[in-house]
């Protein structure tokens, strides 16, 4: 599978009108395929959506697009809300979950990693034998890289209830000696974004 990442930078107070607008179209274009999150980001850079679409490859992601503009369900009317738009097609570690509805709480963090080219095999490496015992902690969501949109980036995406809840089980996460995995030397870039799911997410 690949999980199609968008984000969307919203002109200042526009986020409310633009979620709105997104639940109106939403019924029409999840017939044709599952949405997988929407959030409105709170900590890093604000007013930005995010939202997921989980696709088989990139030809039915082609497909499925044109078929939503074609029947009229889709964009959602946010075009004079949208200041910039980026999009990056992910695909998942081979440990990763896939975004899977699922109620876990409010407050989702998006962690991106950037490296060095021919890095990603060796995070996924050093990952594999200890996401296990991590996760016992509390759920990952996501993790995966980039293939198209900002390349060598590693997203990982966990859920929590609240930031206290964040605070606490990081902490007790890094009471063992298997966590974080080893920082690989040509990291050059780590970017944490924490977000709020709509009410109509999927994944909230």
């Amino acid at each position: 599978m690949i999980f199609e990442m968008r984000t969307y930078l919203l002109k200042p107070g526009t986020v409310p009108q633009a979620e709105e607008a997104f639940a109106a179209a939403l019924p029409g274009r999840v017939k044709l395929s599952r949405l997988a999150g929407f959030w409105r980001t709170e900590v890093g850079t604000l007013n930005q959506i995010i939202h997921i679409w989980p696709y088989k490859d990139v030809n039915e992601r082609d497909r499925i697009r044109a078929e939503a503009v074609d029947k009229k369900v889709w964009p959602p009317k946010i075009a004079d809300f949208i200041l910039e738009m980026e999009s990056k097609i992910l695909h998942p570690a081979p440990f990763s979950p896939h975004f899977e509805p699922g109620e876990h709480g409010s407050l989702y963090e998006f962690r991106t990693y950037t490296y060095g080219p021919g890095a990603i095999p060796k995070v996924i490496e050093e990952w594999t034998p200890r996401i296990k015992e991590r996760t016992s902690v509390s759920p990952l969501v996501f993790a995966g890289f980039t293939d198209i949109g900002a390349l060598n980036q590693w997203v990982h995406v966990w859920a929590y209830r609240n930031m206290g809840e964040r605070e606490r089980l990081r902490a007790q996460a890094m009471k063992s000696p298997n966590w974080p995995p080893p920082r690989h030397p040509s990291v050059s870039r780590q970017q944490s974004t924490f977000a709020v799911p709509a009410a109509f997410s999927p994944l909230r």
